[in-house]
């Protein structure tokens, strides 16, 4: 479990780094192109990784996946978009907590009724306080 925690704040550093680096990039390119080019390099990155052997990969069950599991290319590119425009203009730190806050909303409805074939993580109180929580330290951050 640990491990999972570490990659998961990993993640969220990376994502802030990323999200910088985008909005940079989009001053210089535009927002459409700069989300074009990070989808681009993405997918360069990962061709290459597909020559080796990782994450136990099933290439031939690609075409056996409901068709929604197949959204999240499309919600990548909003999150990419969404990202670059809103940092330019909140910063990164304002960003990055909506975008957690918004996150931390939605994956508790995901897991509470265990949408996508997820177990079934339950909704309490406690989540409801931490939640609120989240969003008045989000609130605080626009002073």
């Amino acid at each position: 479990m640990w491990l999972a925690l570490l990659i998961a704040l990993v993640a969220g550093i990376a994502m802030a780094f990323q999200g910088s680096l985008n909005s940079a990039l989009a001053k210089i390119t535009g927002l459409l192109q700069a989300t074009l080019i990070v989808h681009f390099t993405a997918t360069l990155v990962v061709a290459v990784l597909l020559f080796f052997p990782l994450g136990g990969s099933h290439p031939g069950r690609i075409w056996h996946c409901p068709w929604y599991l197949w959204l999240g290319g499309l919600i990548g590119v909003i999150i990419t978009y969404g990202v670059v425009a809103s940092i330019p203009r909140v910063g990164v730190a304002l960003a990055t907590t909506a975008i957690i806050v918004g996150q931390v909303t939605s994956a508790l409805v995901i897991d509470h009724f265990g949408l996508f074939g997820l177990d079934k993580i339950p909704f309490t109180w406690w989540k409801a306080a931490g939640l609120v929580l989240l969003a008045t330290g989000a609130r605080l951050m626009l002073n």
